[in-house]
């Protein structure tokens, strides 16, 4: 029964912090899904335009959702402006204006894992840190 309410609790999180799941009384995506399994006990902070990135291994796409990156204790959650292009079946090519640093501002395309196409363009938003209730706020971003 916890875990019930617990994954209850992440549904409700992520559909107070992305306005789309928030407007329909629909079911979750499997995408949805597993983005609020992800967040499962986690408080969302305020968005931010840059975050630190180190390399791309920590860097996530789910199907038709958002693009998460893990950064020690907090994971970094950008919806886009257009989850519908993002598809775990293509890889990203991002071209960062800063080494550092994943902007909003930064270029993302798509090209298909298989066939390596072209396969469209993704407009990152501003990224939205969760953290465990407690966890310290500068840890991780």
């Amino acid at each position: 029964m916890f875990k019930t309410l617990a994954a209850a609790a992440a549904t409700l999180a992520f559909a107070a912090a992305n306005p789309l799941a928030a407007q329909t009384a629909e079911p979750l995506t499997k995408g949805e899904a597993k983005l609020a399994e992800m967040l499962e006990g986690r408080v969302a902070g305020e968005p931010v335009n840059c975050i630190r990135t180190f390399g791309s291994r920590n860097l996530q796409q789910i199907d038709d959702t958002a693009i998460v990156y893990r950064d020690g204790d907090t994971v970094w959650v950008n919806y886009t402006r257009s989850p519908g292009s993002i598809d775990d079946d293509d890889y990203l090519v991002i071209r960062k204006f800063n080494a550092t640093q994943l902007c909003r501002t930064d270029q993302v395309t798509t090209y298909d894992r298989f066939a390596n196409f072209f396969s469209g363009v993704i407009f990152l938003d501003d990224f939205i840190p969760y953290r465990l209730p407690g966890a310290d706020a500068e840890n991780g971003g």
